[in-house]
């Protein structure tokens, strides 16, 4: 087992590794930059290392400063968090000629499925069930405008690295396809060092349906069920929940399976996410995989009872799952809202500054991950969230009465958060009823700006 693990990140997700490690026993580093000086984090860990200043090309994306870190500090494993370096299978590669155990897939597993062309050929092949559209990235535009005519429109161009919404373009006909295709090559290149994009077949009123998966170096593959994350903005996730509501439970079986299949073919060590779009008859088509931990990683734990950063550790450590197939049970209901320092009535401007208020939730079923405290300035580097609060109950009415409530106690301020939106959400009767789909939440704010528009009128009538 590990003596002492490096955390590359910062915020909650180095909170939650830290107290991983701390349970197995581990020594933590965190590294940090100089805009993340005054992090509460950083008081748990027994070493920290600064690596740069603010910008994250200049400190949490600098390889060669994390590496020396490692070195200096004497630590035997590095833990990518998610975001930043996690899906970077050249860091991995780095990591272990330098060395350090990565605490993620291999290298050539995590380049095998982090390429979503590359996925989808190995997808194809073990059965689990893709979109139509093109097999490689677009080399010539006309061959994508005839993929496009034979799928049907609207297809979607994507980036074939990276994520989070970036790199994406939804195209309704062949002029829009034309213009999609140039931004989102020059959007992903900027983004994540490379232009490739492909496209595939879009659906427009779709679910979004993921399975979590965990492996090991001795080639053994779990799933650990399923996922709902439809509450979006953007292609940004806000409400996250396990199991996914209202799915046959034959359909389900099938394709959890499917995903612990890819996953077991890939020869991949480490969690894994593999997400899919389902459609109204509860067909599914993959979109990716993630080969790192997830943000919504907690609802999974909340109903299987299983850690999945300490599974991450024991796996990278060359222990077995210590779970097998048959010993996972999904239990009771949970539900995750993302905190994030925005201001939804300004089209979710990031909210930096210090947090003079933060009165914490909870109660039976209430768990909150946040690095978050009052005292804490948020600085305006990063990425805006602040926290996640998850709530478990023995049905999805008790866990989103139990959230409702937990909600009302969870006080942050002067800074704005998305707290009073995801109260709204929690009130929303097509997610109460989950006949919802990934555009829910645009629709709610178009009816937003249509009302304000038509009172306006009324006003200067």
């Amino acid at each position: 087992m590990f003596k002492r693990i490096l955390i590359a990140n910062r915020g909650e997700i180095a909170l939650r590794v830290i107290r991983a490690a701390k349970a197995l026993g581990i020594e933590t580093v965190c590294v940090y930059s100089t805009a993340d000086s005054q992090g509460p984090w950083l008081e748990q860990a027994d070493l920290t290392v600064c690596i740069g200043p603010g910008p994250s090309p200049q400190s949490y994306l600098r390889i060669d400063r994390i590496i020396a870190a490692a070195e200096v500090t004497h630590a035997d494993a590095i833990h990518p968090g998610y975001g930043f370096l996690s899906e970077n299978a050249h860091f991995a590669e780095v990591c272990r000629d330098s060395g350090f155990e990565f605490i993620g897939p291999s290298p050539e597993a995590m380049a095998l499925l982090g390429d979503k062309v590359s996925c989808k050929k190995m997808a194809r092949r073990a059965g689990t069930p893709v979109f139509p559209g093109t097999e490689d990235a677009i080399e010539d535009i006309e061959e994508a405008v005839k993929v496009a005519s034979e799928v049907g429109y609207p297809v979607i161009v994507k980036a074939t690295a990276g994520g989070g919404g970036r790199g994406m373009r939804v195209a309704r006909d062949e002029a829009q396809l034309r213009a999609g295709i140039e931004s989102a090559r020059q959007e992903a290149l900027a983004a994540f060092g490379n232009g490739a994009v492909y496209i595939e077949k879009f659906l427009e009123n779709a679910r979004h349906f993921e399975v979590q998966t965990i492996g090991d170096k001795h080639g053994n593959a779990v799933h650990l069920f399923e996922r709902d994350c439809s509450s979006q903005r953007r292609h940004q996730k806000l409400i996250e929940e396990a199991p996914a509501p209202g799915v046959d439970p034959i359909k389900r079986k099938l394709v959890c399976e499917s995903a612990a299949a890819l996953i077991a073919s890939a020869k991949y060590a480490g969690a894994a996410t593999v997400e899919f779009l389902m459609d109204a008859q509860q067909n599914f088509y993959m979109l990716e995989v993630n080969t790192r931990v997830q943000v919504e990683h907690p609802v999974t734990e909340m109903i299987t009872g299983i850690d999945i950063v300490r599974e991450q550790i024991m796996v990278a450590a060359g222990k077995p799952l210590s779970v097998k197939q048959s010993d996972i049970h999904a239990n009771g209901h949970a539900i995750e809202c993302r905190i994030n320092a925005e201001d939804p009535d300004r089209g979710f401007m990031p909210q930096a500054g210090l947090i003079e208020t933060f009165v914490a939730p909870g109660g039976l079923g209430v768990r909150l991950d946040s690095h978050a405290r009052a005292g804490y300035r948020i600085p305006p580097n990063y990425d805006s969230m602040i926290g996640k609060l998850i709530v478990h109950g023995p049905t999805r009415e008790i866990a989103i009465a139990r959230m409702k409530v937990a909600l009302g106690e969870f006080k942050i301020g002067p800074v704005k958060t998305t707290i009073p939106l995801h109260r709204r959400l929690m009130d929303n009767i097509d997610f109460a009823n989950a006949t919802f789909d990934i555009h829910y939440v645009e629709r709610l704010f178009k009816a937003d700006e249509a009302a304000k528009a038509a009172t306006l009128v009324e006003a200067t009538a």
